[in-house]
């Protein structure tokens, strides 16, 4: 691989002679007619119909020059910053991958780029070829494409718009049969883009590549869960995660304010009772309300949102059955799978009969009673906190150790605090057997668990069984081995590279699923909007404001969109913040935050690459999309 070589102190800028969309020849003026022994090939090139020569014709224009001189890319007009020069040889760029067959960015010299343009040739395929070391600026060209495709190296091939990556990836795509599948596509699939996947990232995805253009289309179905636990578009964050988990989490919170509140002065004497029935069914009318904004915001868009269950039937072909069975075929230029994670099972008699998991505990139509929680993982703590907090009796079986994968005293200072207010641990247990002695709602059942350091088995008898053991991720059933995209065979996890690109050049991945990420909403969001921006191209970043709505005036029914947020940039000075405005709850507390990234030289860009805690007021700010000037509505749709 040829490596980007070391920029110039003061690069210069690039010239793009003609309008938007010129092809490659927009590159350079051609040179004068170069001495014989520079040959080039007077129109479109067939690569590697003379082996061995230095092939750099574009579409009629040489790219190589006389020695001494080389071709100009001075900056059109004058007075423009470097800043508005970049966009514009960015957007150039994209016209060059966007409007030819195949596109190779390539250098006279390297060995590896030879290699690449004598397989097409053999193919019979006419290229388009830029020569990097032939051009004034090639440097700044190639850190542009570093930028597009995270590729630092030549050769540099996009096939009917799909980035093949480099050499070695180009010909094993050559071997499998992709690269002759992507030849024979022209441009006429159904969409530019389909999510598979409605949740967090392939929601921000999906609108984010709509905004830019492009004809989007999403697919999410959510498969029952063993209990029959179902939902609707948003994922596991809005629906069965994040929001009403935080929702129960402010119902215990206001439990332990009443007991609190007698300290401070206030009386009362009637007997203050928690009602499940009525917490769950405002959290389930909020949820459907975020839900319905969903679908809002995708049909403003022009999101096609189709309610099936997505799987590959061959490249760039899907099939979508609904939940009548009626099976669709789409076809698309790329595709993003956001399909996300599910509860795990223990595998053991009475698991998925008797149990249940967060897909059901958030929508439980009846209080799950005297609750033993399985499991030592956040979701496992979160949960038995606030059953705890509403006044229930709940014990926390624990196969090891707490928190793994977080700093261990932390996790036990979390433990001992649980412990003091009345949750219950059974450490070093695991159970073996969940038996039904009585139905109802709830029911009773029996838990027989076994020690996991010597023979001991205990058993006890609870109205409700939680499993938060972990999650498994939704790629094995999506039709990925028919296409021949990768997972890891243990875990279900997609590797990627740092594109979010699998080892299929088309199909790219965000959230949960992706190998060895973070998995966590605001994440996925985050990455599911660079994303779309990398493949399809970002804008320019303006002045944003937004109003917002705290969730935890949601269910109470607080003042809905009064809260406001907004931030003022110097658009001469790399758009730092100058200006930080909130009116809402906790506003001293976020505004003392950002006051010292602002002394820091806090950004709109640094804003945007920021990831969110979710869900809390603050991380509206990393959020933004709208700016002021352009007068489109700035309410509140989702979490």
């Amino acid at each position: 691989k040829c490596p980007l070589p070391a920029l110039p102190p003061a690069p210069r800028s690039v010239n793009w002679p003609g309008q938007a969309g010129s092809d490659t020849a927009a590159l350079a003026q051609p040179p004068p007619p170069p001495p014989p022994r520079a040959q080039t090939s007077p129109g479109p090139v067939k690569v590697g119909a003379v082996p061995n020569r230095r092939l750099g014709s574009v579409r009629g224009v040489p790219m190589s020059s006389p020695p001494g001189r080389r071709p100009r890319l001075s900056s059109p007009g004058t007075g423009r910053s470097s800043s508005e020069a970049r966009d514009e040889l960015r957007r150039r760029l994209l016209g060059l991958i966007e409007g030819n067959r195949v596109m190779i960015f390539s250098k006279s010299y390297c060995p590896h780029s030879t290699r690449v343009k004598e397989l097409f040739s053999s193919l019979g395929i006419e290229c388009n070829i830029l020569e990097l070391d032939q051009v004034d600026d090639g440097a700044n060209v190639q850190e542009v494409l570093s930028e597009i495709t995270n590729q630092r190296t030549v050769p540099n091939i996009f096939v009917n718009k799909v980035h093949m990556g480099g050499c070695d990836r180009t010909f094993q795509a050559h071997q499998s049969g992709l690269l002759q599948k992507l030849l024979q596509e022209d441009s006429a699939y159904d969409y530019d883009l389909i999510v598979i996947g409605g949740g967090s990232g392939g929601l921000a995805c999906a609108q984010e590549a709509a905004i830019l253009g492009k004809k989007v289309m999403v697919l999410d179905f959510v498969v029952p869960s063993p209990q029959g636990t179902s939902w609707g578009l948003g994922g596991t964050c809005v629906n069965v995660g994040c929001v009403p988990k935080k929702l129960m989490h402010q119902a215990a919170l206001l439990g332990q304010a009443l007991s609190d509140a007698r300290k401070f002065g206030w009386e009362y004497h009637q007997q203050v009772k928690h009602n499940w029935e009525t917490m769950t069914e405002a959290i389930q009318n909020h949820i459907g309300s975020l839900n319905w904004g969903y679908r809002l915001s995708l049909r403003e868009k022009a999101v096609a949102y189709v309610n099936a269950y997505g799987e590959f039937v061959e490249h760039h072909k899907i099939k979508a059955t609904n939940r009548k069975g009626q099976e669709t075929y789409y076809t698309a230029a790329k595709f993003v799978l956001a399909t996300g994670e599910r509860p795990r099972y223990l595998g053991i008699r009475g698991d998925k009969e008797y149990c249940i998991t967060s897909d059901d505990l958030f929508s439980l139509p009846y209080c799950p009673g005297k609750t033993l929680v399985v499991g030592a993982s956040y979701v496992a703590l979160e949960c038995a906190g606030f059953l705890a907090g509403i006044g229930l009796d709940v014990t926390v079986m624990v196969r090891s150790i707490l928190l793994r994968g977080f700093d261990q005293e932390m996790a036990e200072k979390v433990g001992s605090y649980m412990e003091q207010h009345g949750v219950k641990f059974l450490r070093k247990f695991i159970p073996v057997l969940v038996q039904q002695l009585e139905r109802g709602s709830p029911g009773k059942l029996k838990v027989v668990a076994k020690s996991t350091e010597g023979p001991e088995t205990i058993e006890e008898v609870y109205n409700t069984v939680l499993l938060a053991i972990g999650r498994d991720s939704c790629t094995r059933k999506i039709g990925l081995e028919k296409i021949g995209v990768r997972i890891n065979e243990r875990s279900g996890k997609i590797p990627v590279n740092d594109m979010e690109q699998t080892n299929v050049p088309y199909v790219y991945a965000v959230g949960d699923i992706l190998e060895g990420k973070l998995e966590l909403t605001p994440v996925a969001i985050q990455a599911g909007k660079l994303l779309a921006r990398r493949l399809f191209a970002g804008r320019l970043e303006k002045v944003y404001h937004t109003l917002f709505w705290p969730l935890e005036w949601t269910v109470a029914g607080r003042d809905n969109n009064t809260c406001y947020a907004k931030i003022i940039c110097n658009k001469s000075d790399n758009y730092r913040v100058i200006g930080f405005h909130v009116l809402g709850p906790n506003a001293g507390e976020i505004t003392q935050g950002f006051a010292a990234a602002m002394k820091c030289g806090l950004t709109k860009q640094l804003l945007d690459d920021t990831v969110g805690i979710h869900p809390t007021c603050g991380e509206v700010f990393t959020t933004l999309e709208i700016t002021k000037s352009s007068g489109l509505d700035i309410t509140q749709k989702g979490c």
